[in-house]
C-alpha cells in the first residue's frame, strides 16, 4: 500500500452560507485557516457536513478548487466527489484531480443504490478516472447501501482505492473488514463515538464532524493513542460522548451548522430540505458546548 493520506483526524468541513444562501468564501477561509493553526490533520471540502448534496455543480467546483487553494499544501484536502450517478462522479474526481486536491471521498450510491457488483464496478471506474487516491465511505445510514467485507478486498486490489471511512456503526463488520484488508486500505472511522474503537483494530484516525468544534481535542485523541496512551484517548472519547451525541441528535450538519453559527464562524443557515435546528434540541446542544467552554 502506498503512503496514507493522513493520519490523525480530518475534519469534514462545514460550508458556510451568508443570510441569502450563498457560499461564504471569506468566513470558509477563516474557517480553513483556523482548522490548519489548530493542528488538524487535513480537511474534506464538500462531503456530507459540507453540504455537497445541494452544492450545485458550479459551486461544489469553485468550494472545492477554493479549498484546496486556501490550505496550500499545509494538510491534504479530501475532496467529496461521489454520487448516485457514476459518471458525474467521474467528473467530479477528474476535476479535483487537475485543481490538486489529495485524495477524493466517494459515498457509495444512494436512492438508486446497487449490488456489490454495482458498487465494485463503480468504485473500479472511479478509481480508474483519478489520478489521486480515493477514500471509499460507506454510511448505509444515509444511503440505504452496505459495502460488504468481501467486496472491500476485491477493491483494495486497485491501486488508486487506499482508504475506507467506515460508518455502518457494526463494530463485528469492521473487524471482518479490517481481517481481511489490513495492510492493503486504511480504514477511518467516519462515527466521532468510535474512534478509538476503530484506531484499535489498525484503524489510522478519523473523519470527524466533531473536530469542527473541537480541532485541538479531536487530534489529542488520535495523538494519545498513537503515543501509547491508550487509557488517555479513551479518556477523552469517553468525555466527549454527550457533545457527540447532541452533534447527531437531528440530522448532520444541522447540528454542527448550529453549533458553529454559535461559535461566531457562520451564520445558521443550511439548504432545504436541510432546516435549523429544533429548539429543545439547539438547548441540548448549547448546554454541551457551554459545558466545554466552547461558548459563554
Amino acid at each position: 500500500m502506498n503512503q496514507s493520506i493522513f493520519k490523525g483526524i480530518a475534519t469534514a468541513l462545514i460550508t458556510p452560507f451568508t443570510a441569502s444562501g450563498e457560499v461564504d468564501y471569506d468566513a470558509y477561509g477563516r474557517l480553513i485557516d483556523w482548522q490548519i493553526e489548530s493542528g488538524i490533520d487535513a480537511i474534506v471540502s464538500c462531503g456530507t457536513s459540507g453540504e455537497g448534496p445541494t452544492l450545485s455543480d458550479a459551486e461544489h467546483k469553485e468550494v472545492v478548487r477554493y479549498a484546496v487553494e486556501r490550505a496550500n499544501g499545509r494538510v491534504p484536502v479530501i475532496a467529496g466527489t461521489g454520487s448516485n450517478d457514476t459518471a458525474y462522479a467521474v467528473e467530479l474526481t477528474k476535476f479535483a484531480s487537475e485543481v490538486g486536491a489529495d485524495a477524493m471521498l466517494v459515498v457509495t450510491p444512494y436512492y438508486n443504490k446497487a449490488t456489490q457488483e454495482g458498487l465494485y464496478r463503480s468504485f473500479m471506474t472511479i478509481a480508474d478516472a483519478s489520478t489521486k487516491p480515493l477514500i471509499l465511505y460507506n454510511v448505509p445510514s444515509r444511503t440505504g447501501c452496505n459495502i460488504q467485507p468481501a467486496t472491500y478486498l476485491r477493491l483494495s486490489e486497485h491501486e488508486n482505492i487506499q482508504a475506507i471511512k467506515e460508518a455502518n456503526g457494526n463494530i463485528s463488520a469492521i473487524v471482518e473488514t479490517m481481517s481481511l484488508v489490513h495492510g492493503k486500505l486504511d480504514m477511518y472511522s467516519g462515527n466521532d463515538d468510535q474512534i478509538v474503537p476503530i484506531l484499535s483494530m489498525g484503524g489510522m484516525g478519523c473523519i470527524s464532524v466533531l473536530s469542527n468544534l473541537l480541532p485541538k481535542e479531536t487530534c489529542e485523541i488520535t495523538r494519545r493513542y498513537f503515543a501509547g496512551d491508550v487509557a488517555g484517548a479513551a479518556e477523552l472519547q469517553m468525555r466527549y460522548v454527550p457533545l457527540i451525541q447532541a452533534l447527531f441528535c437531528e440530522v448532520n450538519p444541522i447540528p454542527v451548522k448550529a453549533a458553529m453559527a454559535a461559535m461566531g464562524y457562520c451564520e445558521d443557515v443550511l439548504r432545504l430540505p436541510l432546516t435549523p435546528m429544533e429548539s429543545a434540541n439547539r438547548e441540548r446542544l448549547l448546554g454541551c458546548m457551554r459545558r466545554e467552554g466552547l461558548i459563554g
